[in-house]
């Protein structure tokens, strides 16, 4: 194990779902002994991430919200910017479907469910999910959001906690595929609309931007960046979850750009 840094400890903001499907009980342990850095995780969605980024009460952030990500970087908020992987979106719902949705376009099927008045479990926490959501929303004629109909159902908490109550009231909702996998065999939901381009979720890693915030571990959120586009954690992260789940639930990025992936 490495010899620990003169500043020891960094803070990581992260988005929920790296931490509910337990990539990042592989990597952060493999990191604090590769460096000698302890790792104090705080899983929140990707805005309040940032959120914490320009308050300097984070020193590096692993987010998936790019357009977000865009604008904290033209602020000067984030130093540096490094893409790491992508997933995707999947929208869930019950087996019966009673919404009919499946098969279809991401924002097609939101408006079968308002039409139907099936429950929707949306997270209302500033994440990229919910960010994504939204957007979805936005392609629509329907805003649940404003118009508040009981079938929408905000819970304001991480993947993990909305796919539980969403299974609970047989409803839908929009997860990250990663986080769905890992917790599949708690829920009475299934996937229904997959495979959309538009539903791609990228992620990148971002260090705290010094010459705002003087006291920011910069030197451990440059390790920690530096450690997450190495090949060998590129190989980790590509194999993750094969073993459980027969598929990857990441797929490695750090040899592309931004633009490879559409974005």
């Amino acid at each position: 194990p490495a010899a620990a840094p003169a500043n020891p400890t960094i803070i990581l903001a992260t988005t929920t779902s790296t931490q509910d499907s337990g990539l990042l009980d592989v990597l952060v342990p493999l990191f604090q002994e590769q460096t000698g850095y302890t790792v104090q995780t705080i899983a929140v969605g990707s805005g309040q991430a940032m959120q914490m980024g320009q308050e300097g009460n984070a020193d590096v952030l692993l987010v998936h919200s790019p357009a977000a990500e865009k604008t904290f970087m033209t602020d000067g908020w984030g130093k540096d910017r490094a893409l790491v992987m992508h997933n995707d979106f999947v929208i869930v719902g019950p087996a019966d479907d009673p919404a009919k949705i499946k098969g279809l376009g991401p924002s097609e099927s939101f408006k079968a469910i308002a039409a139907a008045e099936a429950p929707f479990v949306a997270r209302a926490d500033k994440s990229g999910t919910s960010t994504k959501e939204l957007g979805i929303w936005a392609k629509t004629d329907v805003d649940p959001v404003t118009a508040k109909p009981a079938w929408y159902i905000e819970t304001g908490q991480g993947m993990g906690a909305s796919l539980t109550i969403a299974s609970e009231k047989g409803g839908y909702t929009l997860t990250d595929r990663a986080t769905f996998l890992a917790n599949k065999d708690t829920l009475q939901l299934e996937i229904l609309v997959e495979g959309n381009k538009t539903l791609l979720n990228v992620y990148h890693v971002i260090t705290v931007n010094l010459d705002k915030w003087p006291k920011v571990n910069y030197d451990g959120a440059q390790a920690f960046l530096n450690f997450m586009i190495d090949p060998a954690t590129q190989e980790i992260i590509g194999e993750f979850g094969n073993d459980k789940f027969g598929q990857p639930l990441f797929f490695p990025d750090a040899d592309k750009t931004d633009a490879d992936l559409g974005l």
